[in-house]
């Protein structure tokens, strides 16, 4: 009797431990962990802490998941699981600067109501089609709303930056200021040349919407003290005090994009044929290391557009570039969903040999591509005739780059001396250069990207390439804080059994072989049956001939059966294999585990002394 209370006093020993245990943790522990994942995928990344650390007014989270809708749908649930797991950590984290609120949308209910005014998108699934809400809504104090309409798992990888992106936009409190450097004329206006009234180009249209831009010629002699984030379109001819600017300002870590191009053919001079090359030059990206090739213009034989000549021939113009998700970069926030990016002309760039930067490439062309000069590129009057200039060299050439790390300065202190441009701030060098260089410039016209047509009196336009997201994905990018550019893709959440993997590719190379001879048996057999029978136009057949025709269809039969058992086999044997390793992982370890508990409490109780003693 006293053994078995002895027992159960133990056992209630144990639960209350457990117990307490879970308590402790779900309260004084709530949100400690260790993250052993390869990738660190349930941790927040250095970029991320620095943001939240900067956010000065109060935001708020609206997490919508439809958890009751979603019953059965496992990927998604387990997807949603890892976002709200993380949006919990953003409002750990922010020390009282994130508000999270999770919300299920129920039909019907004011909760629906709420996704439905904050503008997320319901998505139908299952058998019943009911209405999924997986997004995110943000407000901050001053009601600026900001929303991720749906949480797609195809974008695992960029979850933390989209979150990121979302938070920092709302703990902004004026627009970026974008500073843009271009003699080209964008803001539209009366053409000096026809006398006829033009509209503004569709990206400065775009770049109005969501920067605070400055506009300034070539001819400016500084950059202005507010800019945040410096274009330059085409820089042709700039100033030693306006070089000298740039140069300090992305020395001291200022954020800048550079579009180049051995020959803006956009141009409205240069689509007329009134001018030689028009190329572009900034002597800066020498000196940073960074050798931008605007002599020569890649041709590409895999990417080259088809458009249409002077004859109305529809031919393949090798210097016009259509790149595809191939040609892009897939791993760069900014460039990852895009699908096609249109342009001409177009120069490439290259790193110097003892260069410290770090180039990362956004575009490249085909591996199908050769060079050739400027000039001898604008003499082609026959896009067509380009084949004969045509050299494969059998080499992807980088059309845009991501340059970071260290640089020297364009300028020495001597040079400045000389020139009376002495400055008491001269800044040398920099560790943080932050750079973006695009080869070519006829990516921001709007021929390569956008197709104009009038609805209604009101003249629309429809993007037909992803030119203008790059460009204005890009901006928004560097206009963000320092930690929002640290943040790049991460690691995703699903891990398979790689040995399962393994163990599927050994099944299907151990049954294939087979498979493939049965297939082969197959068809010389119906090829003989075929043959037999259309040998003979009579539609009676000797004894002699059915029998052969029997023998063959039998054969046929039987190899049909035999390469099904095979496919059947196979998919057996895999099932097998794997299932045997899920059990092994999942039932078996753990019971190991729970055997060897169970022996060391043994151990431990042997070696104690008795809560009480027996009575006779």
């Amino acid at each position: 009797m006293f053994k078995t209370f002895s027992h159960m006093f133990s056992l209630c020993i144990v639960a209350c431990i457990f117990i307490l245990a879970v308590y402790i943790n779900n309260s004084v522990f709530k949100g400690i962990g260790l993250d052993l994942t390869e990738q660190k995928v349930y941790s927040l990344s250095l970029g991320t802490k620095t943001l939240l650390s900067e956010i000065e007014e109060p935001v708020n989270l609206y997490f919508f998941f439809s958890d009751t809708n979603s019953t059965g749908m496992t990927r998604i649930r387990d997807y949603a699981a890892r976002v709200k797991s993380m949006l919990e950590e953003y409002e750990r984290i922010s020390d009282g600067k994130i508000s999270l609120e999770i919300i299920d949308p129920q039909p019907f209910s004011e909760a629906e109501d709420k996704a439905a005014t904050f503008g997320l998108s319901g998505a139908s699934a299952g058998a019943a089609q009911d209405t999924i809400y997986f997004g995110l809504a943000g407000t901050n104090s001053i009601d600026d709303v900001k929303v991720i309409g749906f949480f797609d798992p195809q974008k695992e990888s960029f979850l933390e930056y989209d979150i990121s992106n979302l938070v920092y936009q709302l703990s902004l409190s004026e627009p970026v200021q974008l500073t843009l450097i271009t003699d080209i004329n964008l803001a539209g206006g009366q053409n000096p040349m026809t006398g006829q009234m033009t509209q503004a180009n569709v990206l400065y249209q775009q770049l109005q919407e969501f920067f605070e831009v400055e506009l300034l010629s070539n001819s400016a002699s500084e950059v202005p003290e507010n800019t945040e984030v410096l274009m330059l379109l085409h820089p042709q001819n700039l100033s030693q005090p306006l070089l000298y600017s740039i140069d300090q300002y992305l020395m001291s870590g200022g954020k800048t994009m550079v579009l180049v191009d051995p020959h803006f053919e956009s141009d409205e001079l240069a689509m007329m044929g009134t001018q030689g090359v028009n190329q572009s030059s900034l002597p800066l990206l020498e000196s940073y290391g960074i050798v931008s090739h605007t002599n020569k213009a890649v041709l590409d034989g895999k990417t080259g557009l088809e458009i249409r000549d002077n004859q109305g021939n529809i031919v393949r113009h090798l210097g016009y570039l259509g790149l595809t998700k191939e040609q892009i970069n897939d791993q760069d926030i900014t460039t990852a969903d895009l699908d096609s990016i249109n342009g001409a002309s177009f120069g490439y760039l290259q790193k110097k040999p003892n260069s410290k930067v770090r180039q990362s490439p956004l575009l490249l062309s085909s591996k199908e591509s050769g060079l050739v000069d400027a000039e001898e590129y604008i003499s082609v009057r026959n896009a067509k005739d380009y084949g004969k200039l045509f050299e494969n060299k059998n080499t992807a050439r980088v059309l845009a780059a991501r340059y970071s790390g260290q640089a020297n300065s364009h300028f020495t202190e001597l040079e400045l001396t000389d020139a009376n441009m002495k400055n008491q701030n001269f800044i040398a060098s920099t560790n943080q250069l932050n750079l973006v260089v695009f080869a070519d410039v006829d990516i921001t016209a709007d021929r390569f990207w956008v197709q104009q047509s009038n609805f209604f009196g009101q003249t629309v336009f429809s993007p037909f390439a992803n030119n203008g997201d790059m460009l204005i994905n890009m901006l928004e990018n560097l206009g963000g804080s320092e930690g929002l550019i640290g943040i790049r893709s991460r690691g995703t959440y699903a891990r398979p059994f790689e040995k399962v993997q393994e163990l599927k590719a050994q099944a299907e190379e151990r049954f294939r072989e087979q498979e493939q001879r049965l297939q082969s048996q197959l068809e010389q057999t119906e090829a003989q049956l075929t043959q037999i029978q259309s040998q003979f136009d009579s539609v009676t057949f000797s004894t002699e001939q059915e029998q052969a025709i029997e023998q063959f269809t039998q054969q046929k039969i039987e190899i049909r059966k035999s390469l099904r058992d095979v496919q059947f086999q196979l998919n057996k044997d895999i099932n097998f294999l794997g299932n045997w390793l899920k059990i092994i992982n999942i039932v078996l370890l753990p019971l190991i585990i729970v055997f060897f508990l169970f022996i060391f409490v043994k151990l431990v109780r042997r070696k104690s002394p008795p809560i009480c003693a027996e009575v006779d």
